[in-house]
């Protein structure tokens, strides 16, 4: 209830009379507005307005707009539309990151202000004159923004207005907490800083909790469902009368825990969709921005060598590799968890699971234009893209990291299959040394092998399974 109380208090505060703190002067070099401001009242009519060619794919140029510029087009918005600057840049910050991660989302959404298509079509608006409604274009997508979020009431009843935007209490919450601070905390700070980042680990130990205590409460079920079953067999194996009404009753109140369990079950299920959704949610507004370097946009995008893409973005001052493997050929790529994972090369996916699964975890196993196939593990995400027979242009990008299934920490395990040799001894592995990664064992000739390394080829133990040409098979499913 107190946060309940503070959220509505904030969304007072945004609303209400604070006029000269909420809507300053636009400075004099502010864009210039739309030539006609379209209506808030009255969505687009079928045909009024142009759109790109390809609304639904992510241009080959995306624009970038400095802070200074957003700020000026968040307070020219705001005031045209009536509705408060800070959640539009707070919108702006939580769909998109300010336009790093500009989708589509798993859901669909697209570009700065991660719009549904449909959506767009209705209340998109052409803000730069250039005859085109575009929501890959800042200027563009603010602008529709506002003008969706005073369609739905934004000058009144701004909270009510977030909730259109999307249908969740829990978005509304964060949009409008971090409205406030925007207009309290420091702008410049705001605008760096990732501070709705730090949910997505929460968002994940919330998915793998509540899916660990499904399987507890399926097992259950499937114990107490069992017993009620021999129970009524027993009921009707009886001879005599007062055996079967005792049996039957005995029967009745054991269905009362049966029918309990099945709530339950119900109800972890229903647990476990939301905490997903909030996953997917977390995930698509910041997926490269869990380390600082992608908030900066440094190496927000995927480190390429020709046909080659390093699998796990970050740049060595967060992503690390050792020359060797524990017990067998592989590579363990340390990273943050949340850190983005990509398609290492053209591949078509063999197999993917999007729930944890034995000592992989969620993975997925590839073949690649160059003919071999490779095992990726312990992922803390896959995308709902990602299935067997899909397509994956190299750099795709395919999951985040984590430490699903038997890890200790957050790594993206890289197998070949079979598994006769390390994939650090391919020299498209090595080209991003000291570019995507760094070795966590450089020895003087960081090679594999010399400079005191331990060897390639461990002792493997005896309890492990083979496969027909004898590699070792740890990662399967």
């Amino acid at each position: 209830m107190k946060r309940l109380a503070a959220v509505a208090i904030a969304a007072l505060a945004l609303s209400g009379s604070a006029g000269a703190d909420v809507f300053k002067v636009v400075p004099s070099v502010a864009p210039s507005a739309p030539v006609t401001v379209p209506s808030a009242e009255l969505p687009n009519t079928p045909g009024s307005i142009n759109f790109p060619p390809a609304l639904l794919q992510r241009p080959a140029f995306v624009e970038t707009r400095t802070y200074d510029q957003l700020f000026t087009l968040w307070q020219r918005d705001g005031t045209l539309y009536g509705v408060p600057w800070q959640v539009l840049a707070a919108i702006n910050k939580v769909e998109s990151n300010f336009g790093l991660n500009m989708g589509p989302s798993s859901a669909g959404a697209i570009g700065w202000m991660q719009f549904m298509p449909s959506t767009w079509e209705r209340w998109g608006v052409d803000a730069d004159g250039d005859g085109i409604a575009n929501p890959w274009n800042p200027e563009d997508a603010i602008a529709a923004a506002a003008r969706y979020l005073a369609a739905s009431g934004g000058a009144s009843d701004i909270a009510r207005a977030v909730l259109s935007y999307n249908h969740a209490q829990w978005y509304v919450d964060e949009v409008l907490q971090l409205a406030q601070s925007f207009g309290t905390g420091g702008l410049d700070a705001t605008f760096n800083a990732d501070p709705l980042q730090a949910s997505f680990a929460q968002n994940t130990q919330e998915v793998a909790d509540a899916r660990q205590q499904l399987g507890r409460a399926e097992r259950t079920l499937r114990a107490l469902s069992a017993h009620e079953r021999v129970l009524q067999r027993r009921t009707s194996a009886a001879s005599l009368l007062s055996d079967r009404l005792a049996l039957d009753q005995r029967a009745v109140r054991f269905g009362v825990r049966v029918d309990a369990a099945r709530t339950r079950v119900a109800g972890l299920q229903a647990e476990l969709t939301k905490a997903r959704e909030q996953l997917a949610f977390a995930h698509d507004r910041a997926l490269a921005a869990s380390f600082a370097q992608a908030s900066l946009g440094s190496t927000a995008a995927p480190a390429y060598n020709g046909q080659y893409v390093f699998p796990v973005g970050g740049g060595p001052s967060l992503v690390s590799v050792s020359h060797h493997h524990h017990d067998y050929p592989a590579a363990d790529i340390a990273a943050p968890e949340g850190s983005p994972i990509y398609a290492l090369a053209d591949a078509t996916v063999v197999d993917a699971w999007s729930t944890p699964s034995g000592r992989c975890g969620i993975g997925m196993t590839i073949d690649t234009a160059d003919g071999q196939e490779w095992t990726y593990c312990h992922m803390s995400y896959l995308e709902p893209s990602v299935t067997p027979g899909a397509q994956l242009p190299v750099g795709t990008q395919v999951g985040l990291v984590g430490m699903t299934g038997h890890a200790t920490g957050p790594h993206l395990h890289l197998q070949l299959d079979p598994t006769t040799s390390y994939p650090q001894l391919q020299p498209w592995f090595q080209s991003f040394a000291g570019v995507a990664f760094r070795w966590q064992d450089a020895g003087p000739t960081d090679s594999i092998g010399t400079a005191g390394q331990a060897p390639v080829f461990a002792v493997v133990p005896t309890t492990q399974t083979e496969d027909s040409s004898g590699a070792v098979v740890l990662f399967t499913r």
